[in-house]
């Protein structure tokens, strides 16, 4: 995904909104979409701007296929959609890392997905890993790790 402009004029009206310098600023972001494609990943991401959607899910194989850094409490992240314009900011406040058949209905609700069911979740994470899985010759299985992630919106939630 390539970072559109809007990113980083968002995260600097972010931080000039709370006083601070963005060239002086130890504030650091990253940025990305939620999903492996446009029609969910801007779906996801206005489920962010209505404030329904404060969590996420991802598998921890992933992340160490990738050697990518997990997720953690305080780091902010620049929400944007399929296409990388800035959506979102958000702030992460947990981090947990649990089998996949024992993430709660509670955290299925904080996703804020579909009915926001458990059954919801699962069939839909269900469906996602096992797209995102293949790129790494690995299927899901119930017991496999996954890094669930809550976190608040900072900026740019619509207005309620």
């Amino acid at each position: 995904m390539q970072q559109s402009t809007s990113v980083q004029e968002m995260w600097n009206a972010y931080l000039h909104s709370l006083g601070e310098d963005p060239a002086t600023t130890e504030k650091t972001f990253s940025a990305w979409h939620f999903c492996d494609n446009a029609p969910c990943a801007d779906a996801l991401a206005d489920l962010v701007k209505a404030g329904r959607k404060r969590g996420t899910t991802s598998t921890l194989w992933e992340y160490e296929a990738a050697q990518d850094p997990l997720p953690a409490v305080g780091e902010y992240s620049v929400i944007t959609n399929w296409e990388g314009q800035a959506q979102a900011i958000i702030r992460t406040i947990g981090v947990e890392i649990i089998p996949f058949n024992q993430v709660a209905a509670d955290f299925a609700r904080t996703e804020g997905e579909g009915d926001c069911s458990l059954a919801y979740w699962r069939e839909v994470h269900w469906e996602v890993f096992t797209r995102s899985l293949a790129a790494y010759g690995r299927r899901p299985v119930e017991t496999m790790p996954v890094v669930c992630e809550t976190f608040e919106v900072v900026y740019g939630a619509d207005p309620a």
